[in-house]
């Protein structure tokens, strides 16, 4: 482990130093491209340098206890030890998480899209209140967001809401949010004051283009049609819809959520690369790596990733254990996401270290 930190120091420090030369400074892609790489290494080098100062100390103290006869000095020495034992255990840990291979899809952008589910008008209102959840987050990570498609619910709310997520590691912070999300409160339309359930779904897709898995362009078919639905005469006059099918598999996939075909092709081939994607690792992956992806599911109560009580004031993961899945619903509803995300990437790290 020593060895690797060593060689991403020295990678570190040749990127700091490429951040300063005029000539990369002043390509703009190239700047961003370092820049991006530079701020993914910082994490690891800071847990290091402090590793690196609590095993110096360490050796410090060991070194007293073998040479000072002082009882006073040797006990300073024990309890300096006794104290950082612990923190070198700890920031092992974190090294070797931090070390442990990345989803190389982190990094992409996403398409982000919320749908009401089991409920009626009660799911509307709860999609409307995860879209506003989830508005606070993005804007905290300083992430740009573009309303793709949306269609309201009647009493408030959406029946459907599709956004474009852009910024730095926007899918390795959302893809755990992909599922059914379940909310149990008293609607205001409830006169008897009796708790209900309802549901939304989130969907999580990277933006994926065709060489990030094996598909080649020649085998996959593109159909463009005059999309249908809200959007006035625009809509009905402009081939703006987008299909794409996959030959060799049979898998297709479209979009209409947007009035830009150019959009509308990004979204759709995003989603027939991540179908042939899962199609590609259902034959592959193991049963367990498998069960650690997350399921949208049909949208029914009982298949939930997570539980919004509103009377216990409490949000519980249920794909986290004990007292880690459970969490303050005031502060998640207003986008304070940061612990969840935090709990649910460790629990994957966690379990990809174990297979490893």
């Amino acid at each position: 482990m020593l060895d690797k930190l060593q060689a991403i120091r020295e990678k570190y420090l040749h990127l700091e130093e490429q951040l300063s030369d005029p000539g990369i400074v002043a390509d703009m892609d190239k700047s961003k491209r370092v820049n991006k790489e530079y701020r993914k290494l910082q994490p690891i080098i800071e847990a290091y340098t402090k590793y690196e100062k609590v095993l110096h100390n360490l050796r410090s103290a060991e070194a007293v206890l073998r040479s000072e006869s002082d009882p006073e000095m040797r006990d300073l020495a024990r309890e300096e030890m006794a104290e950082l034992d612990p923190l070198r255990d700890s920031l092992e840990e974190e090294i070797k998480v931090l070390l442990t291979p990345k989803d190389p899809e982190d990094e992409k952008d996403v398409i982000f899209e919320i749908r009401s589910g089991t409920g009626g008008d009660e799911a509307a209102l709860f999609a409307g209140d995860l879209y506003r959840m989830y508005g606070r987050y993005f804007s905290e990570q300083g992430w740009e967001v573009e309303v793709l498609d949306e269609n309201p619910g009647t009493a408030g709310g959406f029946s459907k809401i599709v956004l474009e997520v852009t910024g730095e590691n926007v899918y390795g912070k959302l893809k755990f949010e992909s599922g059914a999300h379940r909310v149990q409160r008293v609607p205001d339309t409830e006169a008897k004051g009796r708790v209900h359930t309802s549901a939304a779904t989130v969907a999580v897709l990277p933006i994926m283009e065709p060489e990030d898995i094996d598909v080649r362009k020649e085998d996959i078919r593109t159909d463009v049609f005059r999309a249908s639905g809200a959007g006035g005469q625009h809509v009905n006059r402009t081939e703006s819809g987008v299909r794409f099918t996959h030959l060799p598999t049979g898998t297709v996939a479209e979009s209409t959520e947007s009035r830009s075909q150019h959009k509308n092709r990004e979204i759709a081939m995003g989603r027939l690369i991540q179908q042939i994607r899962e199609m590609q690792q259902t034959q592959q992956q193991s049963a367990l790596a498998s069960a650690r992806r997350s399921l949208v599911g049909t949208g029914d109560r009982s298949e939930k990733i997570r539980t919004y009580n509103w009377p216990q004031n409490r949000v519980t993961d249920h794909r986290l254990d004990g007292d880690n899945k459970n969490f303050n619903l005031d502060r998640v509803i207003e986008g304070d996401l940061e612990g969840l995300i935090e709990a649910l990437t460790i629990a994957d790290n966690a379990a990809k270290m174990q297979e490893g």
